[in-house]
């Protein structure tokens, strides 16, 4: 069935367009927003998929907790390129938000689950004799290396 092409409009929009944040207010950005972040991956029959989880940056990558052998981990198998999106806001003037572009790696070895663990509840501000000791059992990181940063703040 032919698309409508009136639905959609050429006129330029009367929104303010969006800044976008430099290096520094990106990752001040991520790191100042505890809580989930919404994972993109790519099904084998070419849709999306897409799931909150937790998150925490360190440096250039982005590590996200989760069940080992879930379909985020096997679409990631299958195709290593995703998409992070968060941000904040509930009116256009106020809507800042950031897209991670990267290639992720399952980490389930029990060595690297333990140390991200660790990271993650530093990070967190666990006292450091508080830190786990032993991975969960059946627990994996989604480790995504940023490739891409894409960034948009309609309050400045």
């Amino acid at each position: 069935m032919p698309r409508n092409s009136s639905s959609c409009s050429t006129k330029p929009s009367a929104e303010p367009m969006a800044e976008s944040l430099d290096p520094k207010a990106f990752n001040d950005f991520l790191d100042s927003k505890p809580g989930w972040i919404v994972l993109t991956t790519i099904a084998p029959d070419g849709y999306p998929h897409s799931v909150p989880l937790g998150y925490f940056r360190d440096g250039d990558h982005i590590y996200c907790g989760c069940v080992d052998h879930t379909t985020k981990i096997r679409n990631i198998e299958q195709n290593p390129k995703v998409s992070l999106v968060i941000e904040s806001g509930s009116t256009m003037s106020d809507i800042k938000g950031a897209m991670i572009q990267g290639t992720a790696i399952v980490r389930r070895d029990p060595a690297s689950v333990l140390e991200i663990m660790r990271k993650a509840a530093a990070a967190r501000g666990v006292a450091q004799a508080d830190l786990p000791t032993e991975p969960r059992p059946g627990s994996a990181y989604i480790d995504v290396a940023i490739e891409r940063r894409i960034s948009w703040d309609y309050g400045s």
